[in-house]
């Protein structure tokens, strides 16, 4: 007990803490919208782009957290610009480019032998690593996304609900949809030192679908899946520590616990 207490006491407990609720509480909305329009995989693609992001920043020797967040806009407006093209179909275009910059970012670490890397932590997040330097990018894009979901989520809803009615309604649609695709790349770039490029759609994407069964309104959903999310955090964390394993893949399995509970849970099943 006496450890656990010096834990949360800790400073990289408590700075790994904030990160993560504060991504919890960007994510619960944001993934919302994700299952709403079924871009599961397009997430999955945005957070393979981002181990490219690493090894263009340690070839180029920038910051690589800023490398990250260029390579997953420019990756999700390639993804935009490429899924007007009717010929080729949007999972046969998500699959080509996830595997394909996942493989080209492993490469190119793997070329760079003059550094050591550990991919296992860009691959399943690192959370009690992350440094003042990370966490202030990550308030920072996370106070952007949470500022912009507010006052565009309207105009979102609207166009995911009904895009033919929104711009009858006078919303831009394809704007809006590209403002959302750039607040998902945002998002998964400041994710990756939590959960890992692996895990970062899980986090999206599991709070948001135990919610829907139990939620009346979509503000109810995005609500109610920021505190599952926020829950999964501090009971991961915590489960981590007794535990003994990984904090980034602990919080995606206690996510899946309240998922499978709620989801098929007495509760859930009056709802329908």
């Amino acid at each position: 007990m006496e450890n656990f207490l010096q834990l949360i006491t800790a400073d990289f407990f408590l700075t790994a803490l904030i990160a993560s609720l504060s991504l919890a509480f960007i994510a619960g909305p944001l993934g919302s919208f994700i299952v709403w329009r079924r871009m599961s995989y397009f997430g999955d693609t945005l957070a393979h782009s981002a181990l490219l992001g690493i090894a263009i920043g340690l070839l180029t020797d920038s910051d690589p957290q800023l490398s990250i967040i260029l390579s997953c806009v420019v990756l999700a407006l390639l993804l935009a610009f490429l899924d007007r093209n009717p010929s080729i179909s949007t999972d046969t275009i998500l699959g080509i480019l996830a595997h394909s910059s996942l493989a080209i970012g492993i490469v190119f670490i793997a070329l760079t032998s003059s550094l050591r890397v550990d991919l296992e932590a860009y691959l399943f997040g690192s959370m009690l690593t992350i440094t003042g330097t990370d966490l202030t990018w990550i308030l920072s894009i996370g106070g952007l996304v949470a500022f912009t979901l507010i006052k565009k989520w309207n105009a979102f809803l609207s166009s995911t609900v009904n895009a033919e009615i929104a711009e009858v309604e006078g919303v831009n649609v394809k704007q809006s949809n590209l403002i959302l695709i750039v607040l998902v790349a945002l998002t998964i770039a400041v994710a990756m030192k939590i959960v890992g490029v692996l895990l970062i759609t899980s986090l999206l994407i599991i709070p948001p679908a135990a919610a829907r069964k139990l939620a009346r309104t979509p503000e109810k959903m995005a609500l109610l899946a920021s505190l599952i999310g926020a829950l999964s955090v501090v009971c991961g964390l915590i489960g981590a520590f007794f535990l003994d394993t990984p904090a980034g893949p602990t919080i995606v399995v206690v996510a899946s616990i309240f998922f499978v509970t709620l989801y098929f849970g007495p509760r859930a099943n009056r709802t329908q």
